[in-house]
């Protein structure tokens, strides 16, 4: 059997009606804001966008769907065969940064690429995955986190969410920095085994399974008390998300070396955020925790 791609785009724009909604409803009191836009080099998408919320200050859940004549760079880097393949990549990204500061952000993505050229067999994948990045650290919600990303993976091999898990640690870490985004999750890209129905099968796992993993630690943070001290620090933090999406992100790379739509693309970045010269948190605080126990990768469900 080959590749369906319409059953991948219908499976991505449900996927993102379904979280958009489920968000939309733990709020409580903004709503998405609904972008359609069109892309001039071919394909399209669209952007829902929640600001000023009661439980999230901003969530962004992105759908597109673009073509090009030629991979971007980005895509071909640690792939050469593909350089000069026309292309259609489609998925659905999203971060969600909160108001409080005890719910930690996260993010998800879960994408499809097919890389073509005229007489041979396209080149497929799928990629995606989710992860965490806390302000404030709660051994309960990694745990949790953690448990329902391996039980996205269970149905498909003993050693998937091992795999998976180690290989997003390493991704989401800012070398300059010498430290970890957040406390992981799930990373995968290049999926292409052992076919197309198996390997389409996965990736709906990892979006089915995003929701289950964030929504109960949302519900857990959302009416905690927090103050001015608080606020600033999860501020602060969030100028490691902005240095990682801006430094290394493949996503963030591809859309804008494809020409995609600025807008969409960086709606990942958090609203508001700030960078303190050579802060170091006081020893023994909560937010000395976060960097010596929490961004250390470590075995969650050990």
């Amino acid at each position: 059997m080959g590749i369906d791609i319409d059953r991948v785009n219908d499976y991505l724009q449900n996927l993102q009606d379904s979280i958009t909604d489920e968000l939309q409803q733990i709020d409580g009191n903004a709503v998405f804001e609904v972008d359609t836009w069109q892309r001039e080099a071919g394909g399209g998408g669209r952007s829902m966008v929640l600001r000023g919320g009661a439980v999230f200050e901003q969530a962004g859940i992105n759908f597109s769907e673009v073509y090009g004549s030629k991979l971007p760079a980005s895509a071909s880097a640690h792939r050469p065969e593909l350089a000069g393949r026309k292309f259609q990549a489609m998925g659905v990204s999203l971060v969600i940064h909160p108001d409080n500061p005890y719910i930690p952000t996260s993010h998800a993505n879960v994408r499809f690429f097919v890389a073509e050229k005229p007489g041979e067999d396209p080149i497929w994948w799928f990629g995606g995955g989710f992860d965490l990045t806390p302000y404030y650290g709660f051994k309960s919600d990694c745990e949790h986190w953690h448990r329902v990303a391996r039980q996205a993976c269970d149905a498909f091999g003993p050693t998937r969410y091992a795999e998976y898990k180690k290989w997003c640690d390493d991704y989401f870490y800012l070398k300059h920095r010498d430290e970890a985004r957040g406390i992981g999750g799930l990373f995968f890209d290049d999926l292409n085994e052992p076919d197309f129905e198996q390997a389409f099968a996965f990736m709906r796992s990892v979006g089915d399974h995003y929701l289950p993993a964030y929504t109960p630690i949302v519900e857990r943070h959302k009416n905690d008390a927090f103050g001015e001290r608080e606020k600033k620090f999860q501020w602060y933090r969030r100028g490691r998300y902005v240095e990682f999406n801006l430094v290394y992100d493949r996503g963030t790379l591809f859309g804008l070396q494809s020409g995609g739509r600025t807008e969409s693309i960086l709606m990942s970045l958090p609203p508001v955020v700030n960078w303190r010269y050579n802060y170091q948190p006081a020893a023994g605080s909560a937010e000395a925790e976060l960097t010596d126990y929490y961004l250390k990768p470590r075995d969650w469900l050990a």
